[in-house]
């Protein structure tokens, strides 16, 4: 009897026994578990966060891009503006250098003219005018010319084939162009020419010259005169 009682008691406590090896068993593999799922969970997160961090650093690389990209464009419009300003420079003094002057006025010309006929049959009148301004000008191109007759009567007289020449004065430069026409050496002329109105090339204002004295009268009427353009005297 008092043997089977021990060796029951014996068995309850081995089995208690086994029970707490068991259970701390199971608590140890929670805890590992719960161990290694918190490293893989942090682990993970770590990896996250890298990976996080790589792309803010991608984002950083595009930024420095966009911001290169930027750089590269800024430039390109500074050397757009600089093209430009050297294309306005160049247009400027192509300006400059083009010669292109302001017109001569006829208040600041001092027009005369004169009888340059090399014989008695081809009759030339020059008319000449001078710069009295301060500024150099330009005189280029046909002037206006009209012939006014002893009756009062005006005739504008027509253009000569010819191609006008550049004619720049500076202040005390004189231009001439001429009139040409055909005397009449008989003395029985219809016209009796008493001054030439004389508009300067691109002007609107007009001088009045007397007819040169010396000068062949023009034969039949003044259809056959003809004025030509500008030169440099």
């Amino acid at each position: 009897m008092k043997y089977t009682r021990i060796t029951a008691l014996a068995a309850v406590s081995l089995a208690a026994t086994l029970s707490l090896t068991a259970c701390d068993n199971g608590s140890g593999q929670d805890s590992s578990s719960k161990g290694s799922s918190s490293a893989a969970a942090s682990s993970s997160d770590g990896s996250s966060k890298a990976e996080g961090g790589s792309s803010e650093s991608g984002s950083g690389s595009d930024s420095s891009s966009s911001s290169s990209a930027g750089s590269t464009a800024s430039k390109g419009s500074s050397g757009s503006g600089a093209n430009t300003e050297s294309r306005a420079g160049a247009a400027n003094g192509g300006t400059a250098s083009s010669g292109k002057l302001p017109i001569c006025k006829t208040a600041d010309l001092a027009i005369d003219a004169a009888d340059a006929s090399p014989d008695g049959k081809a009759g030339i009148i020059d008319i000449t005018m001078v710069n009295r301004g301060s500024t150099t000008c330009s005189a280029s191109g046909y002037a206006g010319v009209d012939i006014t007759d002893a009756d009062h009567t005006s005739e504008p007289i027509t253009r000569g084939k010819a191609v006008p020449r550049i004619t720049n004065l500076k202040p005390g430069d004189a231009a001439v162009f001429n009139l040409s026409y055909t005397i009449d050496p008989t003395g029985k002329s219809y016209t009796h020419p008493t001054k030439l109105e004389v508009t300067p090339p691109n002007e609107t204002h007009t001088v009045s010259v007397k007819w040169p004295a010396g000068a062949g009268q023009v034969k039949g009427s003044y259809v056959g005169v003809e004025v030509y353009p500008t030169h440099n005297k």
